[in-house]
């Protein structure tokens, strides 16, 4: 079908990936039939084009990074830009939009292409396939009637203290789970920072490596994690969960 296809990529690195464990046959038959793809990163899509055995050399695919955010998030390129990205549909041509990990645009760039795509009354088609947020939700026993992402908390201490407090308080009052991430390098001293910021009888959640051998996903109070002490969460993708 011609239209923007949403495509998730598996989680685990891609040298150990198998994707056939994590998309469905029928999105890896769609995929080896595109020779469009806008991408996060162009390494790492490549990377993952390798491993679905495209039937055709990567060199003659083409491959077009998404345009750079502001600090604000704000899309610094126009609508002409997207226009760009988006003119294969015209030649008829479907296109495929990647990540590097995951689903496209769900805590990841692409939003604003898919936006654009309506726009222009362009068919937008979501894929099955793998999603951090939801399978550490799924995985966490908090609760999944009513979350919220909130993506990157403030790095300084003062602000971030303050984010997890309001935070907490939303979750207490909406009976809400609360969902983060943080770079993997920083996620050591952002554990310290949850569990010296949240209350003790809130219950944290720790999801890492999803998909992947050394999957790690365990819930605890804060009393208890103070006891247990950190896991090793060193450049380690992780996804933190916590219900007050």
């Amino acid at each position: 079908m011609t239209a923007l296809h949403l495509i998730p990529v598996p989680l685990s690195e891609l040298t150990d990936a198998d994707p056939a464990q994590s998309l469905t046959p029928e999105l890896l038959n769609l995929t080896r039939e595109l020779r469009h793809f806008v991408v996060e990163n162009a390494k790492s899509a490549r990377a993952f084009l390798k491993t679905v055995q495209m039937p055709v050399p990567i060199a003659e695919l083409s491959i077009k990074e998404l345009p750079g955010r502001g600090k604000m998030g704000k899309s610094e390129s126009r609508s002409r830009d997207w226009d760009e990205l988006l003119s294969p549909i015209a030649a008829g041509c479907a296109i495929g939009l990647l990540s590097e990990a995951g689903c496209p645009a769900v805590a990841d760039p692409g939003s604003d292409l898919v936006q654009r795509a309506h726009q222009c009354n362009i068919p937008v088609m979501p894929h099955i396939g793998p999603s951090s947020l939801l399978l550490a939700l799924m995985g966490s026993g908090l609760g999944g009637q009513r979350f919220a992402f909130h993506g990157y908390l403030p790095q300084d201490e003062p602000g971030r203290k303050q984010a997890l407090s309001r935070l907490e308080d939303e979750s207490r009052r909406q009976d809400q789970t609360q969902i983060v991430i943080e770079t993997p390098y920083r996620n050591r001293a952002f554990f310290e920072s949850l569990i010296n910021g949240l209350k003790p009888d809130t219950q944290m959640c720790v999801a890492a490596d999803l998909t992947m051998p050394s999957q790690l996903i365990m819930t605890k109070t804060i009393q208890a994690w103070k006891k247990a002490g950190s896991p090793i969460l060193d450049k380690r993708p992780a996804v933190f969960l916590f219900k007050h």
